[in-house]
């Protein structure tokens, strides 16, 4: 696997090695070793796995609580995926990264605690997993607006999202609970 840095600076692509012949391919989506021998974490307790039509906006996403890093791929599809720097404590407070995700690229996107999470479905439908590293606590589940000025997140879109009734209510970082601090794996 190789680790590629973002322009945030716990924000990483992890690409795979990807084995391919006549038959089709291989590879390894996470690898506990490599995981380790990278700096990453190694211990998620939930794996989760959305389907979403085109035009699907999902996010921006976080608990303050039990606050999870996440590991993101695409298993069919593609999707722009975003992470946002939610901790006060940061240089980077308030400033984002997006990669596009698919089935061609293989990427991933490691997205560390303290961080808010949205995607947005390019493809006619894709199919969406990702690791935990804590698990989903709605009590503590917050969400900020996904077309907040102040964050400026460069969506690729054609026309409106399609979103769900939690998002269209997302609060604008000036009003948001973020992190006082960076939050501990």
């Amino acid at each position: 696997m190789q680790l590629i840095q973002t322009s945030l600076k716990d924000v990483f692509i992890v690409e795979p090695k990807v084995f391919g012949d006549e038959r089709g391919f291989f590879l390894e989506s996470y690898n506990e070793a490599d995981f380790k021998a990278m700096g990453l974490p190694t211990r998620f307790v939930q794996d989760n796995q959305s389907g979403s039509r085109k035009g699907v906006l999902r996010g921006l996403h976080y608990q303050l609580k039990q606050s999870q890093g996440k590991l993101v791929r695409a298993l069919r599809g593609e999707i722009f995926d975003v992470a946002v720097d939610l901790r006060q404590d940061s240089a980077q407070f308030g400033q984002w990264f997006g990669a596009v995700l698919n089935t061609e690229n293989r990427r991933s996107l490691w997205i560390p605690a303290g961080f808010g999470h949205g995607f947005l479905t390019m493809s006619d439908f894709a199919e969406v997993a990702y690791k935990a590293t804590d698990f989903y606590a709605p009590a503590h589940e917050r969400s900020i607006l996904w077309n907040d000025p102040a964050i400026g997140i460069d969506w690729p879109l054609d026309g409106e999202p399609t979103l769900s009734a939690k998002d269209k209510i997302g609060l604008r970082l000036v009003d948001a609970e973020t992190y006082p601090t960076s939050p501990l794996l």
